[in-house]
């Protein structure tokens, strides 16, 4: 992930190795990694029981924050790919019946957003 598109707000992928290496220990039993996203500090991990949000605070970010949002508390979710002039993909969730979305993520053109929509559907429409 270039710096530019981090100070954007653009997320890229995070390799299995790293995830497995920094939030393995958040996992339950029968738990496994799928995806994760790293926008500058701050991560987001699809798992394959949950959607976690790691929220990194303060200046050093030594205080973390972990989210985790359960997949069939996802009442809809949409994707908007990239344009020709945009850097950017964006990701929105909605939790159970909010009429905005609950989460807003954006990605740059190195993620394959389909691959989040898989992810997501797999889960959400069980």
């Amino acid at each position: 992930m270039g710096l530019f598109s981090a100070l954007m707000g653009n997320a890229g992928v995070i390799s299995q190795e790293e995830l497995r290496r920094e939030y393995g220990k958040l996992l339950t039993e029968g738990e496994e990694l799928e995806l994760g996203f790293k926008l500058i500090r701050d991560t987001f991990i699809f798992t394959s029981k949950r959607l976690i949000l790691v929220d990194k605070q303060g200046i050093t970010g030594s205080k973390t924050e972990f989210m985790s949002v359960a997949y069939k508390s996802i009442s809809r979710f949409s994707i908007e790919t990239a344009g020709t002039f945009d850097l950017d993909a964006e990701l929105k969730i909605w939790v159970s019946s909010e009429a905005v979305p609950s989460i807003t993520k954006k990605f740059n053109k190195s993620v394959d957003v389909y691959d989040v929509q898989k992810v997501l559907a797999h889960h959400v429409l069980k």
